[in-house]
């Protein structure tokens, strides 16, 4: 349900946000019943559906799995690319799942890109439930106003360090600024109206280019008013066992999941462990108005291991998946998918609904699955679902 491991995490949350914190700890609660009481793979309502709005972005952010050097979706069509979910679409799946209030992120691609992103944040609140969007920031001074407007409960931003190394990751010059001027202006508006949503949380993934400024990072998270700074570990896996992996999933399940080429490399990050381990324990000490933490929250071996070899085995945490039982992503084609780095489809909701989607056969047997074998040889370095549940 919750990993002992992530539990102070989960507690500052609880403390700072309890009606969203019992939600989450009622439905994690049942579908982890799910999970041991039922071996069909039948599973309680998710906790998450996230919807991808769009595979577009304005960035080509260096470790990115989507648009980075090796992301998937750089080899996409103009026609894939132009796949969005519709406002009435977005609406039918609100009305289907409204009644066990699941939380909403909002995904991509970048969100704001899509068109009719107020209107989807609108519906989603209109019905009682929580709102989060994942941004790059870019767009966060342009619209304002309108975020506000809109109810949105979270911003989640990824922060890669000071003005200079954010931006040569980005690869788009500016980027910094025109994401820290949007969140100064937000702050400034929530005062104005005096709103506390919505409320920013910000994720930086540990790079080759940033690992040496963690304390500036923490510093600029400060700056525009987080209320938590999440440090994530880099996913990469060597491309042989990617490949190899892909080959073996279409012979079990008729799907190539090809979206795992994203965190393919061909070789290690070139890191200094030891300065990286050092610098993240004293970051962890620092005394801060907001919560800081590092995600997976791995022991100092744990975090020598994972820089230092591809293989990898935690020694703190359970090594199975959980996320099945616990989320589900929805496409901008429609496809409803248990992992948004994995495109296996189960079902599609211009088909389908939802409800009769996640526990239909398919789901049910590829849940099953994961129960069975607890993991591909692909997760522990390639998704950090693994180690959420």
């Amino acid at each position: 349900m919750i990993p002992r491991k992530n539990l102070y995490r989960a507690i500052h949350k609880s403390l700072s946000q309890p009606l969203y914190a019992g939600r989450n700890l009622i439905h994690r609660t049942r579908s982890a019943i799910s999970y041991h009481i039922h071996n069909d793979g039948k599973s309680y309502w998710p906790e998450t559906i996230s919807l991808f709005l769009t595979y577009k972005c304005n960035l080509r952010c260096l470790m990115c799995g989507q648009w980075g050097e090796n992301g998937a979706f750089k080899d996409f069509s103009k026609d894939i690319l132009k796949q969005q979910l519709t406002v009435d679409e977005i609406k039918t799946i609100i009305d289907d799942v409204r009644d066990f209030k699941p939380n909403i992120t909002l995904f991509g691609g970048e969100p704001f890109i899509h068109p009719d992103w107020f209107e989807i944040i609108q519906t989603v609140k209109n019905a009682g439930m929580r709102c989060n969007i994942v941004t790059n920031g870019t767009y966060i001074q342009n619209f304002a106003e309108e975020i506000i407007e809109s109810g949105l409960d979270e911003i989640i931003f990824s922060l890669d360090g000071p003005e200079e190394i954010h931006d040569a990751i980005r690869r788009v010059p500016g980027t910094f600024k025109r994401s820290i001027n949007g969140f100064l202006l937000l702050n400034q508006l929530k005062a104005k109206y005096k709103r506390k949503k919505p409320i920013i949380n910000i994720n930086s993934t540990i790079w080759k280019e940033n690992y040496r400024n963690i304390q500036d990072t923490a510093a600029i998270a400060e700056n525009v008013g987080a209320m938590g700074l999440t440090f994530h570990h880099l996913l990469f896996l060597p491309k042989p066992e990617v490949l190899q992996f892909i080959d073996s999933f279409n012979q079990q399940f008729g799907q190539k999941p090809t979206d795992w080429i994203g965190f393919a490399s061909d070789m290690l990050p070139d890191i200094d462990v030891d300065y990286l381990i050092t610098e993240l324990n004293k970051v962890k000490k620092k005394k801060s108005p907001m919560n800081i933490s590092v995600f997976p929250n791995f022991d100092n071996d744990e975090i020598r291991r994972w820089y230092t070899q591809f293989e990898f085995t935690s020694t703190s945490y359970r090594n199975r998946c959980m996320s099945l039982w616990m989320t589900a992503y929805i496409f901008p084609d429609g496809s409803v998918r248990p992992y948004h780095s994995m495109n296996y489809i189960v079902g599609n909701i211009r088909n389908d609904t939802f409800r009769n989607i996640w526990n239909n056969d398919t789901y049910k047997a590829y849940r099953k699955y994961i129960k069975t074998h607890k993991k591909f040889t692909v997760c522990s370095k390639g998704c950090t679902e693994f180690f959420r549940y």
